[in-house]
C-alpha cells in the first residue's frame, strides 16, 4: 500500500487525487479515536495551507529517509567533475551526541549540500575518534572491554547522526581502533622510523599514579591534578617514543603565507611554532676522557656561530641528573646548588668534533622548554660572562664589516661566509649527517606519542636483547593489540587488566580518507576543501595533521603539502550553570530560585554563582539534542543552530531564545508564501504577464533586482565567509519583499514566480524537508511562467542559482578597487564604512556620478562591496 500511495501521491490528477482521499479515509476509519488528519501534498496531492506541528512531522518523516536516499555516493572513476572535500573533525566514540556535536555536524551537511547543488562531486565523510584513555577507564567502570564499548557507543551515536538526517558519505566511515586502519598508521611509523624522525628516549613526564598513565600538559588541571582521575600528578622520567615534529617546523611555518585567511587560526599556528632561527645539535658525552655512550642535543639560537660554543648548558631539573643515566652519579656529586657548576664531563659537538666542557646552570628554567643549551659567548653576553666567571676559554668567531654586515671567522671550511650563508651551509651540513640542523624555534618540542596504556595502536617495533629496537617487517602488518580478557569487574584496576609491555599511539592523519598510499585518488581529493572542527583543536590537532602531510609530501605519496585549504573553527554551545560558591557543587537549574535579586539555593538559601559553559551532564547544563528534535524538528534545529550566531563565535543558549521562535514563523512565512502562489494558480484566471500595469511591472523589478542581489550575497555567504547567519538574514529578507507583492504579481508575474523558486532551493541545503515539500508544491502548479528549473527533479537535485547575466551588467560585484583606512570602532558598521569610503579619494574615483543601490560589509574580511546601476 506504501508504494501505490507513494506513486499517486505524485500525481496531479483528478483520479488520483480522490483514490489518495479515499486512502487517507481508510485510514482515519481504522484510527482508535476519531481525529482531524492533516496530510501533506507529497502523501495526497492536495497542499496542507497551514505549516502547524503535525504538518512539520508529516513533512519531516515523508522526506527524511528520501533526503537519506538522494545526497551522495560518489564516483572515484569519474574525475570530470570539479570535487568538494569537505570534513569535519571526527568524534570520540562516547556514545551520546551533544549540541556541539550537532553545531558542527550541521555546518558541514549545509556545506556538503550547497556544494553538491553547485556541481561538485562531494566528500563528506564520517569516522571516529575511537582509541584513548577515557574509553578504556569507561569500559573498565562498566566492566566491558574496551572494543565492546567502543563498537556499541559507536553503533549508537551512527543512529543518532542519521536521527538527525545528516548525509554523510558513509561509504568513506574511519574506525581508528579497527586493524584495517591502524595498520596505515603502523606503516607511517615505520617510514618515520626509517626516516630518523622517530625516536626513544627518556622524558620528564605528568604520570597519573591512578590511571597509572602518562598525561600532556593539557590533561593537568591547575591546581596540578588529573584531568581525568583527579589524582595529584606526579613528575617520573620515562623512557618514552617521540616523533621529531621539529624537523618540519621551519617548512611548516613557512607555508603558512600559502595558505587562504584562516581567520586568526593561522595566528595561533605560527605562535605555536615560534619563530624558527635556531636549531638543535648533536653532542656526544664524555666523562674523564672517556666515551660514556651518552648523547645529548642542545639547542642554540646561533648556529652559524657553533665554532665559537664554550660550554654546554644544562638545568639542574634534567634526566641526567634524575634519570637513568649512566652519568647521574658524577653530575650530582659535582653540582652546586645556586650556583653556574662546572662539571668534569665533556660534550664533544659531532658537527665541528670540538669539545666543551657541561655546566650544571644556576637557573631553575631556560626560555620556554628548553633544558639544554650551547653557550656562544660571540653572540651572547650572558654566556660571556658565565663562561669568564668559570674560566672556560673561548673564541670570537663574528667580525663586523664596514658595511654592517657580518662575517663568521675561525669556523673551518665556513670562513668568511656572511653569517646568513653559514647559518645555511652549517644546518644544511647538520641534517646531511643526521647530527641536528633542523631549524625550529625554542618553543617547540618533538611529539611524545606513547601516552596510552592498552586503548590504543600498538608501536610496531620489537624490542630485542640481542639486535636492539628492531622495526616490524611491513608484511607482518598490522601488530594488533593482544586479545585481553580481565576486563570483568567493575572498577575493575587498571593495573590488572593491561599488560606492562604495551605501548601505544595517536593517530592525526584520517584526512586521507583510509586509501592514503592511493596517489591517484589522493592526488584528487586533497587538499580538504574545507575543515571544520572545534577551535580548541586549532592548535595541537592541526599542526600534527600538517607534519604529516608534509611527511607524506616529501616520500612523494601526495601532490599536496598542506592538508587543508580552508579551515573554519567553530565555537561551543554554552549554557548557564550554578554552582554553590562554598563547594564548587554544580546545581540543576530547579534547584535554584532566580526571583530574587541574586539566584540561591532553594534549599539552603545559600548564594549560588551564575557561570556560562560549555554543555555538559555533570553540570547539569546539557540539551538533549534529541529530546529537541521531538519538539521542535530536524529544520527547525538546523536553521536555529546556523541563525544564532556565525560558526566562530560562541551560542550562548538561553540568551537565544528569540532565535528558535524566530525560525519557526520564518518557515511558516516561507509555507505561506508557497501557499499564495498556489492557491493564485489554482484559480479560474490563467497568468499572464501582459495584463500588469506599468507600476506592478516596476514592482516585479525590483523583485527581480532583490533575487538577485540576494543571490549575489548569500553565494558569497556561503562559499566564502560560511557566514550561514547573514545568509539566512537575506533569505528573510527577500521572503519579506515577496510578501509585500501584490496580488497581481502573485497571480502574473514571472518575476515573483522565480524569485520564490529561488528562495526555495537557497533555503534547501539548510533546511532540506521543508523546502522539498515547499518545492514540490511548487512544481506541480499548472501554468508556470518559469521554465528554466528543473522542475521534475526535486529541489536538492536543482542546480545553485546564479545571478541573471542582465543584472551583472549594471552593477560592479566583487571587484576589488583598492583599500580605505577605517577606524576600528567604525568597521562594523556598514553605514559609518559606506560614508567613509564615499569620502575618500578611492570612493570618488570609482563611484561618483553612480547610483548604489546596495552595500553590503563583511567584517571579518574587511570587505565591503557596492552594488551600482551605470
Amino acid at each position: 500500500m506504501q508504494s501505490v500511495c507513494r506513486r499517486v501521491g505524485a500525481c496531479s490528477s483528478c483520479l488520483n487525487r480522490q483514490l489518495n482521499g479515499f486512502l487517507a479515509l481508510i485510514k482515519w476509519q481504522r484510527s482508535p479515536v476519531p481525529v482531524c488528519i492533516r496530510t501533506i501534498y507529497s502523501e495526497t496531492g492536495r497542499w496542507e495551507k497551514n505549516y502547524g506541528q503535525e504538518t512539520r512531522r508529516r513533512v519531516e518523516n515523508w522526506w527524511f529517509p528520501r533526503i537519506k536516499e538522494q545526497f551522495c555516493r560518489i564516483s572515484e572513476t569519474d574525475k570530470s567533475r570539479p570535487k568538494f572535500y569537505v570534513l569535519s573533525m571526527f568524534p570520540y566514540p562516547s556514545g551520546k551526541l551533544h549540541m556541539g556535536h550537532v553545531r558542527v555536524y550541521t555546518i558541514s551537511d549545509t556545506v556538503a549540500r550547497y556544494q553538491k547543488m553547485r556541481g561538485m562531486q562531494v566528500l563528506n565523510p564520517m569516522g571516529w575518534d575511537a582509541f584513548g584513555l577515557p574509553a578504556e577507564n569507561a569500559a573498565i567502570e562498566h566492566g566491558l572491554h574496551p572494543a565492546s564499548w567502543t563498537q556499541s557507543n559507536i553503533q549508537h551515536m551512527r543512529e543518532q547522526f542519521d536521527a538527525l538526517g545528516l548525509s554523510f558519505t558513509w561509504e568513506r566511515e574511519v574506525t581508528t581502533c579497527l586493524p584495517e586502519y591502524y595498520k596505515w598508521t603502523q606503516y607511517l611509523f615505520l617510514k618515520l622510523f626509517e626516516s630518523g624522525i622517530v625516536y626513544q628516549k627518556e622524558a620528564l613526564v605528568n604520570w597519573d599514579p591512578v590511571d597509572q598513565t602518562v598525561l600532556a600538559n593539557e590533561q593537568v588541571d591547575d591546581n596540578g591534578c588529573s584531568w581525568r582521575s583527579g589524582a595529584k600528578v606526579e613528575q617520573k622520567y620515562l623512557k618514552q617514543w617521540f616523533i621529531k615534529t621539529t624537523a618540519y617546523a621551519k617548512a611548516m611555518f613557512d607555508a603558512l603565507s600559502d595558505l587562504p585567511e584562516w581567520y586568526g587560526i593561522k595566528e595561533m599556528q605560527a605562535n605555536w611554532i615560534g619563530d624558527c632561527v635556531g636549531c638543535s645539535l648533536d653532542f656526544l658525552l664524555k666523562v674523564n676522557g672517556e666515551v660514556s655512550g651518552e648523547k645529548l642535543a642542545a639547542y642554540t639560537y646561533t648556529p652559524e656561530a657553533i665554532y665559537g660554543a664554550s660550554h654546554l648548558y644544562i638545568l639542574p631539573s634534567h634526566r641526567l641528573l634524575h634519570g637513568n643515566s649512566s652519568l647521574k652519579e658524577v653530575f650530582q656529586r659535582e653540582f652546586i646548588p645556586g650556583e653556574d657548576s662546572l662539571t668534569s664531563v665533556t660534550a664533544v659537538n659531532l658537527l665541528t668534533n670540538q669539545e666543551i666542557p657541561v655546566v650544571i646552570s644556576a637557573k631553575t628554567s631556560f626560555e620556554n622548554y628548553l633544558d639544554t643549551k650551547i653557550g656562544i659567548p660571540s653572540t651572547s653576553a650572558e654566556d660571556a660572562a658565565v663562561a669568564k666567571n668559570l674560566s672556560i676559554s673561548f673564541i670570537e668567531v663574528i667580525e663586523k664589516l664596514p658595511n654592517g654586515l657580518e662575517k663568521v671567522i675561525n669556523s673551518g671550511e665556513f670562513t668568511g661566509m656572511t653569517r646568513q650563508d653559514a647559518l645555511k651551509a652549517l644546518t644544511q651540513q647538520a641534517k646531511n649527517k643526521g647530527i641536528g640542523g633542523d631549524l625550529m624555534s625554542d618553543k617547540l618540542r618533538d611529539w611524545l606519542i606513547s601516552r596510552q596504556r592498552y586503548w590504543g595502536t600498538p608501536i610496531p617495533v620489537i624490542h630485542c636483547q640481542k639486535c636492539g629496537t628492531v622495526p616490524v617487517p611491513y608484511e607482518d602488518l598490522p601488530v594488533v593489540l593482544p586479545n585481553v580478557t580481565t576486563f570483568t569487574g567493575k572498577g575493575a584496576s587498571p593495573l590488572e587488566t593491561v599488560p606492562e609491555w604495551v605501548n601505544c599511539a595517536y593517530t592525526h592523519w584520517y584526512f586521507f580518507i583510509n586509501k592514503p598510499f592511493n596517489r591517484d585518488l589522493a592526488d584528487y581529493w586533497m587538499p580538504v576543501d574545507l575543515y571544520i572542527g572545534g577551535k580548541e583543536h586549532a592548535v595541537m590537532h592541526l599542526f600534527y595533521a600538517r607534519f604529516f602531510s608534509h611527511f607524506c609530501h616529501d616520500l612523494k605519496m601526495t601532490k599536496y603539502k598542506e592538508p587543508f585549504h580552508k579551515l573554519l573553527v567553530q565555537g561551543l554551545i554554552k549554557n548557564q550553570t550554578f554552582r554553590l560558591r562554598t563547594t564548587g557543587q554544580y546545581l540543576k537549574r530547579e534547584e535554584v530560585d532566580l526571583t530574587g535579586t541574586e539566584p540561591v539555593h532553594l534549599k539552603t538559601g545559600e548564594k549560588v554563582q551564575v557561570t556560562w559553559e560549555k554543555m555538559s551532564k555533570s553540570k547539569h547544563n546539557g540539551i538533549d539534542p534529541e529530546e529537541l528534535m521531538k519538539e521542535y524538528g530536524i529544520d527547525t534545529i538546523r536553521l536555529y543552530i546556523l541563525f544564532a550566531a556565525p560558526p566562530e563565535q560562541d551560542i550562548l543558549w538561553d540568551t537565544k531564545t528569540d532565535a528558535m521562535p524566530g525560525v519557526q514563523r520564518w518557515q511558516t512565512r516561507l509555507w505561506t508564501l508557497v501557499t499564495k502562489l498556489i492557491e493564485a494558480r489554482t484559480s479560474e484566471t490563467i497568468p499572464n504577464p501582459e495584463v500588469l500595469s506599468k507600476k506592478e511591472k516596476a514592482e516585479a523589478k525590483r523583485i527581480w533586482e532583490q533575487k538577485n542581489l540576494v543571490i549575489s550575497e548569500v553565494t558569497e555567504y556561503f562559499t566564502k565567509d560560511h557566514l550561514f547567519n547573514a545568509a539566512i538574514s537575506r533569505l528573510m529578507s527577500l521572503s519579506n519583499v515577496l510578501h509585500q507583492a501584490s496580488w497581481p504579481l502573485v497571480l502574473h508575474s514571472a518575476e515573483y514566480e522565480d524569485a520564490l523558486a529561488t528562495l526555495c532551493i537557497m533555503v534547501a541545503p539548510m533546511a532540506p524537508h521543508i523546502a522539498s515539500e515547499m518545492w514540490k508544491g511548487l512544481a506541480h502548479i499548472e501554468n508556470k511562467l518559469c521554465t528554466h528549473h528543473n522542475w521534475g527533479a526535486d529541489v536538492l537535485h536543482q542546480s545553485w542559482p546564479k545571478v541573471d547575466p542582465e543584472y551583472l551588467a549594471s552593477t560592479i560585484n566583487n571587484k576589488a578597487c583598492g583599500k580605505v583606512v577605517v577606524p576600528q570602532q567604525a568597521a562594523r558598521n556598514v553605514e559609518e564604512v559606506h560614508e567613509i569610503v564615499l569620502q575618500s579619494e578611492l570612493g570618488a574615483k570609482h563611484l561618483q556620478g553612480r547610483t548604489i543601490k546596495k552595500a553590503f560589509l563583511s567584517p571579518r574580511t574587511a570587505l565591503i562591496n557596492f552594488l551600482v546601476q551605470e
